[in-house]
């Protein structure tokens, strides 16, 4: 008889998760489920407000990407209204998002999937003086590495330990025979954990700088609601701008002498682990635009989609035509007025929960066969895509984007592996990285056009000439994107006399984590966790690897939470 094992909550994510799988005789995964267990509604409590309002209702969606609905949803208006906003607001919003992009690569890295891959337990019995060689070796240039800092390291480690609270390093499956670096590798792991975990927030002032504050830093539809005078006390001036010039040369110096060595040390390890390459189909819907948002030809992230894994073509995607991206509801507990199994384009879309259709709890498992999850499906061209770091690294790859291409085949040569290996949960992750690098460049990028541009006399950062709703048209639409650190983000509205009429967001783990549709075609994180094989099945390090590998942030996703079910084996991970 077939094994199922229950994963929920699935933890170090944003929301609620809960992960079904069926295991076969030989404990390798054949089946699997992804289900959403919360609600989130915001499409609903949209309705009615004003449009300007918008982006600061969808930004609190996450608190972890807290600037990328924001800016989506201000596009989204602006489409709608005609405004047009000026070169600097342009740019302050491609830093800001750079930014973002770049500090939840580090965080996701470092705090929510090293610890799949790295036996904190382990480095109890790593000798000091061999792990400061390692990091010598491993980074030449990063001052911290010396003997010292490692025995005091280990000491603080091991009074955790003997303690009996592990704290932030509680709960998890040390000793699992899948953790493969050595002790001293796990002890270097450890201190650059606890290094990012102070660096990352220094990251995001350049959101408070320009934004007011962080999380959830201020934006305006027209522009930005910043305004720049580098003489004046009460404007962003010289001062604050150093500020921003210094985190951006720091951010750039992290990540090349420790994110970047330590992803590739790290997956030296595990070149072997090639699980979790799922469904062959990833989408791009571009960002980083250099000219009008419009222009997808400006886009520093280029836009596309690849199907089947076939690098030699990319394909044209277009999220405004109504034949492209739909979302059906056949297997979420939604419902459609026109029926459950008729995809509607985000633009029509309706969001109607059926709370009816959800299992009264507890309940033991997910019927399957029905509905099981709080996500709808989203499909482009009828085809489940994976969209986040791997899909804009392989599309920017294919197109031949030359940083993305070195950087590409420097990890690939360093770790003496084809590109074959980007088509797996561990590819997953060095792209993640491979992507941090390059947005860590756009933030030197958009800090100097910025600076070109004071310099040359143009500190205006606001249009508004769209501001009043009586220049709107009386009934328009819009279509607003972005790529979050997660994947494509999509906001759709829908403005009449002055209100939001219908508002749809179709967010990046909708599209990975989204159920099957009715065609029985898995969404990415079903797809990918199949074929993995469970060393423990009471133990589901490996699911956890591929899940995480997604960075997954099921706040964006859905809202309402149920109670965990039971199976055969139920795993609880806190």
């Amino acid at each position: 008889m077939a094994k199922r094992i229950v994963v929920d909550p699935v933890s170090r994510i944003e929301g609620h998760l809960r992960i079904e799988a069926v295991l076969d005789e030989q404990n390798i995964i054949k089946e699997a489920y992804s289900s959403g267990t919360m609600w989130r509604g915001l499409e609903l409590i949209l309705k009615d407000r004003d449009p300007r309002d918008a982006w600061a209702f969808t930004q609190r969606i996450c608190g972890v990407c807290t600037t990328v609905h924001a800016l989506a949803s201000v596009r989204c208006v602006e489409d709608a209204i005609g405004a047009e906003i000026p070169p600097n607001a342009r740019i302050i919003r491609n830093l800001m998002n750079a930014t973002q992009q770049t500090q939840d690569h580090l965080v996701h890295f470092y705090h929510l999937h090293a610890l799949d891959w790295v036996d904190v337990v382990s480095a109890l019995s790593a000798d000091p003086k061999a792990t400061s060689e390692l990091a010598q070796a491993v980074s030449p240039s990063w001052p911290k590495s010396s003997v010292g800092y490692f025995n005091d390291l280990k000491k603080r480690l091991t009074k955790f330990v003997e303690s009996g609270q592990l704290g932030i390093f509680s709960n998890a499956y040390w000793g699992h025979k899948g953790y493969l670096l050595p002790p001293e590798a796990n002890l270097m792991a450890v201190a650059h954990y606890l290094e990012a975990l102070e660096f990352q927030k220094e990251i995001v002032k350049i959101h408070a700088i320009f934004g007011g504050k962080n999380p959830h830093p201020n934006y305006l539809v027209g522009g930005m609601a910043c305004s720049i005078d580098p003489n004046s006390d009460m404007a962003i001036n010289i001062e604050q701008l150093n500020k921003v010039k210094k985190i951006v040369d720091d951010t750039n110096t992290f990540i090349d002498q420790v994110y970047i060595p330590d992803l590739i040390a790290i997956a030296g390890f595990y070149k072997g682990w090639l699980y979790g390459g799922g469904l062959g189909n990833f989408m791009s819907y571009g960002d980083f635009p250099e000219s009008d948002v419009d222009d997808t030809s400006s886009l520093l992230w280029p836009r596309g989609a690849i199907l089947n894994k076939d690098l030699s073509t990319i394909h044209d995607v277009d999220p405004r035509d109504v034949n492209q991206v739909k979302e059906e509801v056949t297997h979420s507990w939604y419902t459609y007025a026109g029926g459950d199994d008729k995809p509607l384009h985000p633009s029509v879309g309706e969001t109607t929960p059926n709370p009816g259709a959800v299992p009264k709890m507890p309940y033991k498992h997910l019927d399957t066969d029905g509905k099981y999850s709080w996500l709808k499906t989203p499909r482009w061209n009828n085809n489940p895509m994976e969209v986040g770091p791997l899909a804009r690294v392989l599309v920017a790859y294919a197109k031949k984007v030359p940083m993305i291409v070195d950087t590409v085949n420097y990890v690939l040569k360093t770790l003496d592996v084809g590109p074959e290996a980007l088509f797996s949960t561990l590819g997953r992750t060095a792209a993640r990285g491979i992507e941090c690098k390059q947005t860590a460049g756009f933030m030197t990028h958009y800090y100097d056009k910025l600076m070109a541009n004071i310099k040359a006399g143009d500190t205006k950062v606001f249009n508004n000439e769209k501001w009043d709703p009586d220049r709107w048209p009386s009934d328009c639409k819009g279509f607003g994107y972005t790529e979050a650190p997660r994947g494509s983000l999509g906001h759709w509205i829908h403005i009449k006399d002055g209100k939001i009429k219908d508002y749809q967001i179709v967010v990046p783990s909708t599209w990975n984590a989204s159920p099957r549709d009715s065609n029985g075609n898995s969404g990415a994180y079903e797809a990918a966790l199949k074929g993995t094989p469970m060393a423990n099945p009471e133990q589901p390090l490996e699911v956890l690897r591929t899940i995480h590998s997604f960075d997954p942030c099921l706040a964006c996703a859905s809202h309402i939470m149920d109670m965990n079910g039971n199976e055969i084996s139920t795993v609880k991970i806190l």
